[in-house]
């Protein structure tokens, strides 16, 4: 696989030369220092940009950073950020899931209250891990070109021969299998009602290790996340979507800052991922649509299929829902213009919703 950590040069480079939007950022820059500077109430340079201290999310703020001053080279000159780490309450807690703690938003909790306070200025998520009704006050105000969205299968050193179409039967009976994510346990017990569960939190190292020391036959981690940590050759197989539905915003970067911060919003919107925004617009949607507990299993994955000859650009959305035990599940699929995005979304998660048992989306 090839290692994606950042934007590709001829991207970046398309970006660098467009003058409208070098110019745009500039002045958003602009605007910002000077209005911090004639307003003692606004925090001045550098602006702290908010992120957990996890091993990949500080790769991830990194590579968005290091993005941003390439698109924007007065950013670099004037040492415009400065990365501030947070730990939130999915660090700290690691000995129960997130459905026992508070669900995913619990890796955005205290980073937003830290921008809400004016202690930070943005930050920057996991999408994955983005609740998708943020507080009052704060914004989705970008997100960057998606890496690969797959799951990845990792198997423990005893198994190594994986048929990529029948990925699951290299497992044994009864086979143990370690993940936090109920989205991944639901599709994989609708395939294999056999295997056995079991927790398995931390960040990505501390996972490979509890495989390659036989704890567990078998993991989830995101293919995304692996390449920009650069251990993909540790990824025994990337799953399908048509396998494996991923999360809803896998592998995207998003970055949030206050509503009212006009400049900032203008400068980060011109980095802003015309695809990326789109795909995860529809996913978003289809999981506020559906808005399941933190205990439903659901899925979402988007893609803007290629343009034919004379067509026009399309978007197509596939959801997913389950009961957590793998006895239902429910997968459909819709397609339409990119920018009914929102609309799209919501239409699939209304029609998986009534066709599902509603005790699926009860806490």
């Amino acid at each position: 696989m090839v290692n994606n950590n950042l934007m590709g040069l001829t991207e970046l480079s398309n970006i660098a030369s467009n003058i409208a939007l070098q110019h745009a950022a500039a002045k958003a820059a602009e605007r910002q220092m000077s209005t911090t500077y004639r307003n003692p109430k606004k925090r001045g340079l550098p602006l702290r940009v908010g992120t957990r201290g996890s091993p990949l999310a500080l790769v991830q703020t990194r590579d968005f950073l290091t993005l941003l001053t390439r698109f924007c080279p007065l950013l670099r000159e004037i040492g415009a950020f400065q990365e501030f780490q947070i730990r939130t309450t999915g660090d700290i807690v690691q000995d129960r899931s997130l459905a026992e703690i508070g669900g995913k938003g619990l890796f955005a909790k205290e980073i937003h209250e830290t921008l809400l306070a004016g202690q930070i200025d943005f930050a920057v998520h996991s999408l994955k891990d983005l609740e998708t009704k943020l507080p009052p006050g704060l914004v989705l105000a970008c997100t960057l070109k998606r890496h690969d969205a797959r799951d990845a299968l990792i198997v423990g050193p005893d198994y190594r021969k994986i048929d990529t179409d029948y990925p699951f039967n290299v497992l044994p009976p009864h086979a143990r299998i370690g993940t936090s994510s109920i989205r991944r346990q639901a599709q994989l017990l609708h395939i294999r009602p056999d295997l056995q569960f079991g927790l398995l939190r931390g960040n990505v190292q501390t996972r490979l290790d509890k495989i390659a020391s036989r704890e567990f036959d078998a993991t989830f981690l995101a293919v995304a996340g692996m390449e920009r940590l650069g251990i993909q050759d540790r990824i025994d197989v990337a799953l399908d979507p048509s396998i494996i539905v991923p999360a809803a915003g896998q592998g995207i970067v998003g970055v949030t800052v206050r509503e009212s911060d006009t400049e900032l919003r203008e400068l980060l919107s011109a980095i802003e991922d015309y695809e990326a925004k789109s795909v995860a617009t529809a996913e978003r949607a289809l999981l506020d649509e559906l808005d399941g507990s933190c205990r439903t299993p659901i899925g979402g994955y988007a893609r803007l299929l290629p343009i034919v000859a004379g067509g026009k650009a399309e978007l197509h959305l596939t959801g997913l829902v389950a009961r957590g035990d793998g006895t239902f599940l429910l997968k459909r699929s819709i397609s339409g213009a990119p920018e009914d995005a929102e609309r799209l979304g919501r239409e699939l998660g209304r029609s998986l919703r009534v066709d599902s048992p509603s005790d699926i989306f009860e806490s």
